[in-house]
């Protein structure tokens, strides 16, 4: 007969874990949904624009590159807010947390307008010294390109904001709902104006401005009800909190700078693969949005990954934090060998809807088959236990770790295996899988030694 005194006693002693394994499921399932989305549409367009021509895809994956930069920066000063507000929801300070809230969405829209500006008037610096040896037709269908999408920044970093803070409150499904309608929008425009207006590259931008457009102003929307746990202020007078503002970029700011430095390194490696033609960028381009859907679900579950850490970091509850980074390291692991296996069935006739040479058809090949087998041995190492770190105020170790990484070893080895060594494009990728395995080396230190818990950021 079983000891129930006994049993009651070890519920007792089991320590009351913030989030169940439901929970989890909750946050993470809609952003891997969101994320899905998010890289289908990517997939959809290149695939659209290999339809106007190759050029077409060399302009917007150059482009996107450029965007991309400015993008995660917007997505590391977010990142940023919801460490913050998501330690005051850890310590029972609401309305701090909502106070983050609103200095986070502000200063978001600010630092996006200059950001806007600022692309704008170095447009001419971007293709020549950025892009390099690329020719007038990429060139022209580029700056076509990049003159509208950029207006879209200001809506994205207003979407990135918002999104963060309702996966923040433990509401993962709205975003990926916001998603799937502005992608599905965004498709079918882009669908029309293609094929049925022969709008060309122009096709291609207008849909997506008008697609983030639309969810930035929906996100704000929602985020103006007063009934919701983080909320923002109904009024156009911004308050600005200085000391509030430090919290929120003593992650942004370290996070978005190694953000910043790894898509300038990634451009610097970007203006070597225009050296060897027009095959190889856009092997370059496609490989990396195929590739991007292997390792999507670590992506995802690292977004919610802050959410669950910063709640338990801002508890004090460390042991917690630890339970949750292997729980979650586990489950990066199976998720990501599950989506390689699946993206590497489908590869041959996902290439054939690209219509490509087949010498960039081959080389596409090669990389999808390199991605996949070293992002499942070694990227969840060297890219979930950051996040770990940031969620808990450490974020310039990782910085610092990623940044060095970033230049001796992706982009000097990527000359080196491309040119001294004369593997071409592939060179580049090969130097990324070095990148990785170094830090993830170091990075696995880090976790072991404990240092990361000693940091305090409310």
């Amino acid at each position: 007969m079983p000891n129930l005194a006994s049993n009651e006693f070890a519920r007792k002693l089991e320590p009351q874990r913030f989030f169940t394994n439901a929970d989890l499921a909750k946050l993470f399932l809609p952003i891997a949904i969101e994320q899905f989305l998010e890289y289908s549409v990517g997939l959809a367009s290149s695939i659209m624009a290999a339809n106007v021509g190759e050029s077409a895809v060399s302009a917007v994956s150059l482009v996107e590159f450029v965007m991309a930069l400015f993008i995660s920066v917007f997505a590391a000063i977010a990142t940023g807010g919801a460490v913050i507000a998501g330690q005051y929801l850890g310590s029972r300070q609401a309305g701090n947390a909502r106070n983050a809230v609103n200095q986070l969405l502000w200063f978001s829209l600010i630092l996006s307008l200059a950001v806007v500006a600022l692309v704008l008037a170095g447009k001419n610096f971007i293709f020549g010294a950025v892009f390099g040896n690329i020719t007038q037709e990429v060139r022209r269908d580029a700056d076509a390109y990049l003159t509208i999408v950029a207006f879209s920044l200001p809506f994205l970093a207003a979407y990135s904001a918002g999104t963060a803070m309702f996966r923040t409150m433990g509401n993962a499904k709205l975003p990926m709902y916001i998603m799937l309608a502005m992608n599905v929008l965004n498709v079918a425009l882009t669908a029309v104006a293609i094929y049925t207006f022969k709008m060309g590259i122009t096709g291609i931008a207008v849909p997506t401005l008008a697609a983030r457009v639309i969810a930035a102003a929906i996100v704000v929307y929602l985020l103006l009800d007063v009934k919701l746990k983080l909320h923002i202020r109904k009024t156009l007078k911004y308050d600005f909190d200085l000391a509030m503002i430090k919290r929120i970029l003593s992650i942004g700011v370290p996070y978005g700078f190694e953000n910043g430095m790894f898509f300038l390194g990634r451009i610097v490696v970007l203006s070597l693969v225009t050296m060897f033609g027009t095959a190889a960028i856009a092997a370059n381009a496609v490989g990396g949005t195929i590739a991007m859907f292997q390792v999507l679900p670590g992506m995802a579950i690292g977004m919610g990954l802050t959410v669950v850490i910063s709640r338990c970091v801002g508890a004090g509850d460390f042991e917690q934090a630890k339970f949750y980074a292997k729980k979650v390291m586990i489950a990066v692991y199976i998720a990501q060998l599950v989506s390689t296996a699946f993206v590497l069935l489908l590869l041959e006739p996902i290439l054939r809807l690209y219509s490509l040479s087949p010498e960039a058809t081959a080389m596409t090949t090669q990389i999808v088959w390199w991605h996949g087998v070293m992002m499942v041995l070694i990227w969840p190492l060297a890219y979930t236990l950051p996040v770990v770190f940031r969620a808990a105020a450490d974020a310039k170790y990782p910085m610092w770790v990623s940044i060095a990484c970033m230049f001796v070893c992706r982009v000097a080895l990527a000359y080196f295996f491309s040119l001294t060594l004369g593997l071409g494009m592939l060179g580049t990728w090969y130097a990324m899988f070095v990148d990785w395995a170094v830090k993830a080396v170091l990075f696995t230190r880090r976790y072991f030694n404990g240092e990361w818990t000693k940091f305090k950021a409310i």
